[in-house]
């Protein structure tokens, strides 16, 4: 009598299945085993490390240590070792280091310890504002197009291939020109140009992740792109944009005291690395080496403290260099 009531097995919706593949599409990513269909974050164990486990990579607790002790130099220091990086004292030019000025003075009596500090502070913050920016333009252009494909994809990565042909300290110098420096704008005109390798990036990590079953499950129960890329690909992908910050602000740091170098950079009273260098090569071989070997040191510290960081981070992040 309730023959007509059953299904059959060839049925595709028989009774409660249509609420169990809801909930196997929101779960199948976390849930499955590592196989081909496992999301990359479980392959990886986890895209964000714990505090024990980046404390227990050697390069990624060194470089953090460095990076920290260079952040209370710039930022705390100050507090402590108080100076005039204002008005000039043409009776304290060119003074070694010694007495009360650790490290020396300028060719205008600024203490060169002291124009570390704040040239420090204008280098992490310009630096820490073109890796915000960068990545989040990076992940959202590479993201899409990755994540669309077809032409669309086609014609967004070709952009990034013009912009890249051109050489980068052109535009930068250019751009540098025609508007007024200062911290935003620095952020804007090297940000410009900083986007286009995480963009590329991203764009890979996410071809590869939309093929994999998790991705296919959303689409079958509906879910909207915008919904599959906050919920997947950014889940999956956060690692590499975490590692990918941090050499952005390494690239930064070295790009702005290049432009500084070349006369480009923040104008004074600012004080920035690039500049000390850019002043104090003048003086280098009348023996006054505290003018540039200092800015130099505390360039390549940083720099190498940045990228130690992201070396860390990428080793604890890539699950092909965790199975080595």
């Amino acid at each position: 009598m309730h023959e007509g009531l059953r299904h059959s097995p060839a049925d595709p919706s028989p009774p409660g299945n249509q609420q169990s593949l809801t909930i196997a599409a929101e779960t199948l990513a976390p849930s499955l085993p590592l196989t081909k269909a496992s999301s990359l974050w479980q392959r990886a164990g986890s895209q964000m490390p714990t505090l024990r486990r980046l404390l227990a990579e050697r390069s990624f607790a060194f470089g953090f240590t460095m990076v920290i002790v260079i952040t209370l130099f710039c930022f705390i220091g100050p507090l402590f070792y108080r100076t005039d990086q204002i008005h000039t004292n043409l009776a304290a030019i060119n003074l070694p280091p010694g007495g009360s000025h650790p490290l020396g003075t300028d060719d205008l009596g600024f203490d060169v310890l002291g124009r570390l500090m704040a040239g420090g502070q204008s280098a992490l913050e310009v630096a820490l504002g073109v890796a915000v920016v960068a990545t989040s333009v990076g992940f959202v252009w590479g993201a899409t197009a990755g994540f669309l494909g077809g032409i669309a994809d086609s014609i967004m990565m070709r952009v990034v291939d013009v912009l890249v042909a051109i050489p980068a300290l052109f535009i930068i110098v250019y751009l540098a020109t025609i508007i007024r420096p200062n911290v935003w704008t620095l952020i804007a005109v090297i940000g410009f140009i900083s986007w286009l390798a995480p963009a590329r990036l991203i764009r890979g990590e996410t071809l590869s992740i939309r093929t994999h079953a998790f991705v296919d499950a959303a689409r079958t129960m509906g879910a909207r792109s915008p919904g599959i890329l906050r919920r997947h690909i950014v889940r999956n992908t956060v690692g590499v944009i975490v590692v990918n910050a941090t050499f952005q602000v390494a690239d930064a740091i070295l790009l702005l005291a290049l432009l500084s170098f070349l006369g480009f950079g923040l104008p004074p009273p600012a004080v920035t690395w690039g500049g000390m260098l850019s002043s104090g090569i003048t003086f280098l071989y009348d023996g006054y080496w505290w003018q540039i070997y200092p800015a130099g040191a505390i360039i390549v510290i940083t720099v190498v403290g940045f990228n130690m960081m992201g070396d860390g981070l990428r080793s604890l992040t890539d699950a092909r260099l965790r199975q080595r």
